[in-house]
């Protein structure tokens, strides 16, 4: 096993995608082993890992998202956001917030909005006199939201690992991502004002009933997803449906952008993706088989219960954990990984699983943009064209916030838990 190990960590340190990493460590440990008949079972468990329904979720709203974007919902977003809160000081940057919360309601990945947003974003906010460092920053941690904010690539896919309801986990996701948008709102207040951040002019009474009235066919495609779960009018599969027939109707007949030459770009956009996030989740099922192979859960789960009785102090001791491996491997890979391994610890210490599937997605989620290697910190900063250091220096206080959210919604499960318990 600890050969198996430094294959892994070699393949990570010479940044191989990491869906390639866990299907060469995984059979490397077969051969390693010398247990060679489970290489015949390798094609079954890969194909088994991608045999759910609820991850036909995953496919159809990434296409719902090539289709909004493409359809002209973007734009709209953000120029609603603009016109309400661009003539505060630091305008721009609480546009973004509030931007990417309205995206995190149709996207799901933060991956995803830290490279939309930072196209159309940073050079904005450049040009307004903000620091391009500042700019990106801001961006990255904002699409921080996607994966929180419902619909979730992650929920999803935690719902299939864990057996829990995806449409609970979606109304879950709401109250933490509402708290992330508000904390980053009062992080950009504390530096506009210490810094004199820059404010744009405010817009006449006639554009912001212009920008609101624009803006409720693209609100309405979330609006009517959340309504359609809570009430069981569908499930959150066949909501990611709905999700693509909408995009088409507003795309096409309300805004007009969306075009019939789109859509071939749109759906090879979205097999390329999918194709990319599926790889993942059949390597990573395959990596976690070996791990309960070798009695890796049980393992933890003797050494997690030996240190403490506490569900609280299981829990923190879990953030400092998951906070690590966010930095390292891939969210849905390590989501994948530790779910199966986590599940009898939970279920001992009697933590309510939706309650820890938010924390775990969280915490993966703020590994993004976690030093050294958080994979948002790079996007970003290829996209943005800033230092990896200045970049770093700049989004500490928002990580900050990203941690103190994370700290409340851990020790009062009730924030996360409220909603779906009004939906029961």
């Amino acid at each position: 096993m600890l050969l198996a190990l430094f294959v892994f960590i070699i393949l990570l340190l010479l940044r191989i995608p990491i869906a390639i990493v866990l299907g060469i460590t995984s059979v490397s440990y077969i051969v390693i082993s010398g247990s060679l008949g489970l290489l015949q079972t390798v094609p079954q468990r890969l194909y088994s890992g991608l045999e759910s329904y609820g991850l036909l979720a995953i496919p159809l709203f990434m296409l719902a998202g090539e289709l909004m974007n493409s359809g002209g919902i973007t734009k709209r977003l953000v120029r609603f956001a603009k016109v309400l809160f661009g003539h505060y000081r630091a305008g721009l940057a609480y546009v973004n917030v509030v931007a990417n919360m309205f995206l995190a309601s149709i996207i799901g990945s933060a991956t995803a909005q830290i490279a939309m947003m930072s196209k159309v974003m940073v050079p904005a906010m450049e040009e307004e006199g903000y620091k391009r460092s500042f700019a990106s920053a801001t961006t990255a941690a904002a699409a921080l939201l996607g994966p929180i904010i419902p619909p979730s690539m992650l929920f999803i896919i935690y719902g299939v690992q864990s057996g829990t309801s995806i449409g609970t986990m979606f109304l879950a996701g709401i109250m933490p991502g509402i708290l992330l948008g508000v904390s980053f709102i009062l992080v950009i207040m504390y530096i506009g004002y210490k810094h004199q951040l820059p404010r744009s002019e405010k817009e006449p009474l006639k554009n912001v009933f212009e920008a609101s009235f624009k803006i409720i066919p693209a609100l309405l495609v979330p609006g009517i997803i959340i309504i359609g779960i809570i009430s069981g009018v569908f499930t959150p599969t066949e909501s990611a449906a709905i999700a693509c027939l909408l995009g088409i109707i507003v795309g096409f007949f309300f805004y007009k952008d969306l075009k019939i030459k789109n859509i071939p770009d749109i759906l090879v956009n979205t097999a390329m993706t999918t194709a990319t996030v599926t790889l993942l989740i059949a390597m990573a099922n395959i990596f976690g088989w070996v791990l309960t192979f070798e009695g890796i859960p049980q393992m933890l789960a003797k050494a997690m219960t030996g240190l403490t009785d506490s569900p609280l102090i299981f829990l923190l001791l879990t953030n400092l954990l998951l906070l690590l491996i966010g930095t390292v491997i891939d969210g849905i890979a390590a989501l994948i990984i530790i779910v199966p391994i986590y599940l009898p610890m939970i279920a001992m210490y009697g933590i309510d699983p939706i309650h820890f599937g938010i924390i775990i997605c969280i915490n993966l989620t703020i590994g993004l943009l976690t030093p050294p290697v958080g994979a948002g910190l790079f996007i970003a900063s290829s996209i943005g064209q800033v230092k990896i250091e200045a970049l770093t220096k700049s989004i500490f206080p928002f990580l900050v916030a990203s941690f103190v959210v994370l700290i409340i919604i851990t020790v009062w499960p009730e924030i996360v838990l409220w909603i779906p318990n009004l939906a029961r």
